[in-house]
């Protein structure tokens, strides 16, 4: 376990560009990358969707939770699920061991380009409408984060400038 807290770890709403962000984020810094949803799939032999169709939203959060908080890294941009505030040893492990950068997105936005939430694998309750969704995750982006980066109507690459200006002079 690295006494450093010199990673990134991006949080967000899909489709905020956690993932994309991050691999080129590292690049420019010198950073490894991981994405936890991948590193969740290969610890649990199934996707995502087949995860959260066998054990429930709230079994998914409890596997998520409990594998992101066992991810330790050095020099690392880690990109997490959209529902990784829902765990609590999640984030207080993140907080510990990086910078969280709430990458955030308008809900028109997320309207715009989520179109099919559940074959993305989005964790909602039933009933759950993704507006209410929102509300919930925002306030949580919110109290986690260190650094928020409000995307607006920001290119990509305005996107990643605005987060690699926080971290380019270490």
């Amino acid at each position: 376990m690295s006494d450093n807290k010199n990673n990134i770890i991006l949080i967000g709403m899909p489709t905020s560009g956690k993932s994309t962000i991050g691999v080129i984020l590292a690049k420019i810094l010198g950073y490894r990358f991981i994405d936890a949803d991948i590193v969740i799939q290969e610890k649990e032999g199934r996707k995502l969707s087949r995860i959260i169709a066998e054990d429930g939203v709230d079994g998914f959060i409890d596997i998520e939770s409990r594998i992101n908080s066992e991810i330790n890294a050095d020099k690392t941009v880690i990109a997490t699920g959209g529902s990784v505030v829902y765990g609590k040893e999640a984030m207080e492990h993140y907080k510990e061991i990086g910078t969280v950068v709430y990458l955030k997105v308008s809900f028109e936005t997320l309207k715009k380009r989520l179109h099919h939430a559940k074959q993305r694998g989005v964790v909602m309750k039933d009933g759950q409408t993704l507006e209410s969704l929102y509300e919930e995750r925002k306030a949580l982006y919110e109290q986690y984060a260190d650094i928020t980066v409000d995307e607006g109507r920001d290119s990509l690459e305005k996107v990643i400038e605005k987060v690699s200006g926080y971290f380019s002079d270490n």
